[in-house]
Formats: C-alpha cells, sequence, structure tokens
C-alpha cells in the first residue's frame, strides 16, 4: 500500500540526547525502521496507532502526556490509522 510519509521535525540534539517531533497526516506511516538506541516517546495526541513489526500487527492506544520507554532493538511501522492529524516527541538516549 502506498501510504503518505509522517514528517519528522529535528527539535534538539547533542552528544546525549536527539530530539525528533514526528507529524502525522491521517494514514501516514514512518515507514519500517529499527530503534538502534534507547527512546521515550511523548504523545502530543490522543488516539490509536497501527504498528506493524516483523511478528505481526497491533494496535496502540497513546494518550496526550502520558510517556512510554523502549529499548533499543525496537523493529517496526507506524501507521496513523486515526481519521485526525497525530503527533508525537520521539526522545533518544545517546549514552
Amino acid at each position: 500500500m502506498n501510504r503518505p510519509q509522517a514528517v519528522p521535525h529535528h527539535q534538539f540534539e547533542n552528544e546525549r540526547l536527539c530530539v525528533t517531533e514526528w507529524r502525522f497526516a491521517p494514514g501516514a506511516t514512518t515507514g519500517f525502521h529499527r530503534h538502534e538506541r534507547d527512546y521515550c516517546v511523548v504523545p502530543l495526541t490522543t488516539g490509536m496507532l497501527t504498528i506493524e513489526t516483523p511478528s505481526g500487527t497491533e494496535t496502540a492506544s497513546l494518550v496526550t502526556g502520558q510517556s512510554y520507554f523502549r529499548r533499543a532493538g525496537v523493529e517496526h511501522e507506524v501507521i496513523n490509522t486515526n481519521d485526525f492529524p497525530f503527533a508525537f516527541v520521539d526522545i533518544e538516549l545517546k549514552e
């Protein structure tokens, strides 16, 4: 399926952190990727995202301001299946 691409906005980077805001139009995707670093996601929107992984598809419920953490190695594609725009901030830890 040909989906629009989510748009990353690089906000900040130093020797310890890389902060990126991701904005998704309805139906937009990050594309399949692997996280090489531990990271924290801070949702700016409440809604559901579809997560496609090598082992299957799942739905994630995100709530504005309710952050979560993942270890390096996560492989997935994130898709906004809402009928409204969605956004979150991704904070990658470099150390």
